[in-house]
């Protein structure tokens, strides 16, 4: 089960935390994150086990339970108003095969907005949507 949890965690990084996965490349240390968050979650797995519940249910509470800190994504806020207020800029990111690397850069770039603003997963923070499009088309210019 550790071996499925490791890589349902990778699946999720990879297309909700891109730029985590940079971060831990630099550091070498891929193996080590991903063994200490599935460490982590041990204690659940056997009270689960205890519980006889099915895999699934263990690997969806364990994988909710790994992410807890990754959420909300960033990457996928960013990505979602590149795409809806910044189209045709989109497209031609996403054409030229780059757009993944820009909006890693664009949270670098935003990253004193969300520290200022309160970034949330439920619920919509215009103020902090409007300062991320104004970055977002200062960076695109």
């Amino acid at each position: 089960m550790q071996q499925i949890l490791r890589e349902k965690l990778w699946d999720y990084i990879v297309s909700h935390n891109p730029e985590l996965i940079l971060g831990l490349q630099d550091e070498f240390s891929v193996t080590a994150y991903l063994t200490e968050k599935v460490r982590g979650v041990n204690p659940l797995i056997e009270v689960m086990l205890a519980e006889q519940k099915p895999q699934y249910i263990i690997e969806e509470a364990c994988l909710q339970e790994m992410t807890a800190e990754l959420r909300p994504s960033k990457f996928l806020y960013i990505r979602e108003i590149v795409e809806e207020e910044f189209p045709e800029q989109f497209g031609a990111l996403q054409e030229s095969g780059t757009l993944t690397y820009e909006i890693i850069n664009l949270i670098g770039e935003c990253r004193p907005l969300f520290d200022e603003l309160e970034f949330r997963e439920n619920g919509e923070n215009g103020s902090l949507r409007y300062a991320v499009m104004a970055q977002v088309d200062e960076y695109l210019k």
